[in-house]
């Protein structure tokens, strides 16, 4: 399984605030939603992992173990649908 790194998806430092984090979710979001590419499998995929990267780093509990365990031992915590249960997107 390739590693993940949630802080490079999102094009942020490992220090970002919750207010850098949620403005640059957004701005790629909003580049890469597939609304915005219709019929384009990459940017669909590039928009699940931004969406997923979120979700993490968004949550206080989640960030906390995702910067303890890495992305091997964060994910052997989380099932995808752990991953997104709580998130808040508005």
């Amino acid at each position: 399984m390739e590693s993940i790194d949630y802080y490079e998806i999102l094009q942020i430092e490992r220090d970002s605030n919750g207010e850098e984090i949620k403005r640059s979710y957004k701005r790629l979001a909003f580049e890469f939603h597939p609304d915005r590419n219709p019929g384009n499998p990459e940017a669909e995929e590039k928009f699940k992992k931004i969406s997923e990267a979120y979700a993490v780093l968004s949550d206080k509990d989640k960030r906390r173990q995702y910067d303890q365990f890495g992305d091997a031992g964060f994910h052997q915590r989380y099932s995808s649908e752990d991953i997104f249960r709580g998130a808040d997107f508005s």
